[in-house]
């Protein structure tokens, strides 16, 4: 069975960092690109950030360019998402996805491009 497993995560105080991974079972990563996307309360999915197949190329979001780094590690069929200096605003089930494709501008925004897609984790942002 082909599966996306999103782990990391929980309630962390503003400003605080957490490091969110997905992991695949059932299919390797290494052609795939991956995403992040969020899903606050009554808003609309939104790409967070990107990284190519090989890892050379990410892309972000402008609201959190500069505290989150997207990154993977291939032979562990494993990709992170570690977040920095988290807001209120950050608060959203946060989840991975993978497709297939060449690398572009839309992938950071377009759900379509992916195949697969996680179960998501639930990031809160709260004092």
């Amino acid at each position: 069975q082909l599966q996306l497993v999103e782990s990391g995560g929980g309630l962390v105080q503003p400003g605080g960092s957490l490091r969110l991974s997905c992991a695949a079972s059932g299919f390797t990563l290494d052609y795939y690109v991956i995403g992040w996307f969020r899903q606050a309360p009554g808003k609309e999915r939104e790409g967070v950030s990107c990284i190519n197949s090989s890892g050379g190329s990410t892309n972000y979001a402008d609201s959190v360019k500069g505290r989150f780094t997207i990154s993977r590690d291939n032979p562990k069929n494993t990709v992170y998402l570690q977040m920095n200096s988290l807001k209120p605003e950050d608060t959203a089930v946060y989840y991975c996805a993978a497709g297939f494709g060449l690398w572009g501008s839309s992938w950071l925004s377009e759900t379509s491009e992916y195949d697969y897609w996680g179960q998501g984790t639930q990031v809160t942002v709260s004092s």
